[in-house]
């Protein structure tokens, strides 16, 4: 997977921020957490995109076309370039707009990067073992669940010493992990309230709670060739 914090060089932030003349066009699915961290980072930025909330069952024939993979969000930028990972299109949106501080110092963004890449390349297989517990026999779902507590401690010990994951102030780390610990936590959401995770429960519901996530939860209907265009 590539992360672009360090790939983002002047020209292609430059190259992004004029491909905004118009809007970019955003494939999404409300429930996906890879696209709920594109869509809270778009949010948080306050760029415009054109939103097409899609159905994983029917997939338009445009978004294959463009991102044969199949999978999203897939993002279409106005020059015709295509992102179809999430934490590039997080880099793509903060890059340009980040009014909210998200990404900070190079050193900042490394570490967001770090942070990220332990939850979707180590804590995202055991999240989905967990929760698919059924497809995955050889152990119940507790085992499945007790190897994705270890990431939830790390995370737990970071917000104990700060509110949010890197600092005191919410970073990338934050909307793009966030998405996918509440995934985790509501497999047996009534399990996740009794742990001893107290600094992950309070930023937890402070997330859950906001009204960024509130904003990018919004259901839509599918979207279908013809539509006037929706702006997110």
């Amino acid at each position: 997977m590539k992360y672009l914090t360090a790939m983002l060089t002047a020209q292609a932030v430059t190259s992004t921020k004029n491909a905004m003349s118009q809007h970019a066009t955003l494939y999404s699915f409300r429930r996906c957490p890879y696209a709920m961290r594109a869509r809270l980072a778009i949010k948080s930025s306050g760029v415009s995109v054109e939103l097409r909330e899609i159905v994983l069952r029917n997939k338009p024939e445009h978004m294959l076309a463009i991102s044969p993979k199949g999978t999203v969000p897939v993002l279409l930028l106005a020059n015709g370039d295509i992102v179809d990972e999430s934490w590039d299109i997080v880099h793509w949106a903060t890059a340009q707009k980040d009014p909210n501080n998200l990404r900070g110092t190079s050193e900042r963004i490394e570490e967001a990067n770090r942070l990220v890449q332990q939850n979707d390349q180590t804590f995202k297989q055991h999240l989905d073992h967990y929760k698919y517990a059924d497809r995955f026999p050889e152990f119940p779902a507790e085992h499945y669940r007790a190897q994705g507590e270890a990431f939830l401690l790390t995370l737990d010990q970071r917000l104990a010493q700060h509110e949010f994951l890197i600092d005191d102030q919410s970073s990338l780390a934050d909307i793009g992990i966030f998405p996918f610990i509440r995934q985790f936590a509501h497999v047996d959401i009534e399990w996740f309230r009794q742990t001893s995770y107290t600094h992950l429960h309070r930023w937890f519901d402070r997330y859950l709670n906001s009204d960024l996530f509130a904003s990018i939860m919004t259901k839509y209907t599918p979207w279908q060739e013809g539509d006037t265009p929706l702006t997110f």
